[in-house]
């Protein structure tokens, strides 16, 4: 998986439900823009908050509406191993016959050991029909998948394991994993305002939310190394993460007539505050 993937948010109608339309409209955003892959159900698609019929809809959806015209990776994690492995297992036809991997984060407010993480991780490789990618979120899962378990898990599955979702936020650790990588695998960034320095440290590329609204932007610093586009993007990915992911992503959308600004809770839109600078900088093109 090499390239810009964008991890594509979930829209809500006024009431609350997935709006499927809009889901349309994002999807050839994402086409028209040159997106290398999509990945569904990830983080900044508010899953945690989907129902599996929800789920299982939206697979359907996106597939039918992408219809073999980019990759799409879909996103099966949790805090208990016997459900993610069972979820795999119920998924096992649709991954089979439509998707080019799985992605998996390390489990949520649990907090295991690395011996934990690297038997959680042998456990989704022995369930999934599909090359896995590993998602490495400390910020959020508060557990950090360290390098070197990184390439643990890869040498007890090299058949399984084709890359890591290295979102630590943090170029040094970064680093190192693409020297322990060493080309067997791909590390890819998940930091939008770290891309550029990703990449220049040999990511292989990055799996993005700034990209569901500027997807050419996105790819232009990932594909061409472009440090000046990095530059002019700076504010713009700030401001996503002020207020939390998707609430940013999903003000940005909203602005651009995507979207509704609907959220499901916990998750709320950003402060009017918040709302009012993101609407003047994408006014000011800053």
């Amino acid at each position: 998986m090499k390239g810009l993937g964008t991890a594509l948010i979930t829209p809500f109608t006024e009431d609350g439900k997935v709006d499927f339309q809009s889901l349309s409209n994002l999807i050839e955003h994402q086409v028209a823009g040159g997106t290398d892959y999509l990945v569904i159900l990830g983080t900044t698609s508010e899953v945690s908050t989907l129902t599996h019929q929800e789920q299982n809809a939206l697979i359907e959806y996106v597939v039918k509406q992408v219809a073999g015209r980019m990759p799409l990776v879909l996103g099966i994690g949790g805090n208990s191993t016997a459900a993610v492995v069972e979820r795999i297992g119920e998924l096992k036809e649709q991954l089979i016959a439509h998707f080019t991997a799985i992605l998996s984060v390390t489990p949520y407010y649990n907090r295991p050991q690395q011996e934990g993480l690297y038997q959680h991780f042998c456990a989704v490789a022995e369930a999934s029909p599909l090359p896995v990618i590993l998602y490495n979120v400390p910020k959020r899962t508060g557990v950090n998948l360290l390098p070197e378990t990184t390439r643990r898990i890869y040498e007890a599955h090299p058949d399984k394991i084709m890359g890591i979702k290295e979102a630590c936020n943090s170029v040094e650790q970064f680093t190192e994993t693409v020297n322990i990588a060493n080309g067997d695998f791909a590390v890819i960034s998940g930091d939008d305002d770290l891309a550029y320095e990703m990449m220049e440290a040999g990511g292989d590329g990055l799996i993005s939310v700034a990209s569901n609204a500027w997807p050419k932007e996105m790819k232009q610093i990932v594909h061409e190394k472009d440090a000046m586009m990095q530059s002019k993007m700076g504010h713009r990915i700030h401001l996503l993460f002020v207020e939390g992911n998707p609430s940013g992503i999903k003000t940005v959308l909203t602005e651009m007539g995507m979207i509704k600004n609907v959220l499901r809770l916990p998750m709320v839109p950003c402060t009017e505050n918040t709302q009012m600078v993101i609407r003047r900088a994408l006014a000011q093109g800053v």
